[in-house]
């Protein structure tokens, strides 16, 4: 039997949510047991309850020696704000885990991956169970969690250095703070959603002067991107190559992850 724990260190889901991945997950993965934590469905204004409710159900989830893996909720924003406070708190078990997420969960598998505590894995989220499409990002990642390996992105077939994979605001928030990893020598895979093209020009910007030495970036999807009352003049896989030029950075071409259903599996390392 594999034990998962879900918990909403960001935004809240719905008790419709759960009920729907619960089913699925009953009919499809009979040696998973799947926990959703209460907190999930606490709402604190934007957040799923305070600092200290979600604080405390990561920490829960994390240090139950009972469970195989913690997988995320939903994204939003909410997780930057307790990652260091509840990662501090975490003990051996929490060490024996795989974390599952993506987006605003970035905050928390970059710092864990930091850390070096536990498997920090992008992938999809309870959450996404609400997309078109959306039930078969969650079996991939319950398939996944249950140890199938046929949902991970293409590319790391053939890879071989470490990997990382990151929304680009979340890792733009990230770099200069005690949560980011070190990424030298690293394939590092980025995806962004509902950002203007010259946001993710700056988010670049950013992102690659904080990137020395990593062996290579890969540009996921750039998705719901907004129409500016002018034209960029690029498109996201013009401005990633030019910042990866800026800066010595191999640029690799495209990555299979994204803002969608079709999100794949990326474990860090």
């Amino acid at each position: 039997m594999i034990r998962i724990a879900v918990c909403a260190p960001s935004t809240p889901i719905t008790p419709h949510d759960a009920q729907a991945v619960q089913t699925l997950a009953a009919a499809q993965f009979p040696g998973v047991e799947l926990t959703i934590h209460p907190q999930c469905f606490a709402v604190a204004g934007h957040f799923a309850g305070s600092d200290a409710q979600r604080t405390a159900a990561l920490v829960e989830c994390a240090n139950d020696p009972g469970i195989d893996a913690v997988w995320f909720a939903r994204g939003g924003y909410g997780a930057c704000r307790i990652a260091e406070a509840a990662i501090a708190q975490f003990d051996h078990a929490a060490g024996q885990k795989t974390y599952l997420g993506f987006s605003d969960a970035g905050y928390l598998l970059g710092g864990l991956y930091r850390a070096r505590i536990g498997r920090p894995v992008h992938g999809p989220m309870l959450a996404d169970i609400r997309r078109t499409g959306g039930a078969d990002a969650v079996t991939r990642a319950l398939a996944y969690l249950s140890g199938a390996r046929d949902g991970l992105e293409p590319s790391l077939a053939e890879e071989r250095h470490p990997v990382a994979a990151f929304n680009l605001t979340t890792l733009a928030m990230l770099a200069g703070t005690p949560l980011m990893p070190g990424l030298a020598n690293h394939v590092v895979m980025v995806e962004e959603v509902s950002e203007y093209l010259y946001a993710v020009d700056r988010l670049f910007f950013h992102v690659a002067a904080h990137l020395g030495g990593i062996a290579g970036l890969r540009l996921g999807r750039v998705s719901d991107v907004p129409e500016n009352d002018r034209p960029f003049g690029a498109d996201a896989q013009a401005i990633a190559r030019e910042w990866c030029q800026r800066h010595a950075i191999p640029f690799l071409g495209a990555a299979d992850i994204g803002h969608d259903a079709a999100n794949r599996i990326v474990p860090f390392g």
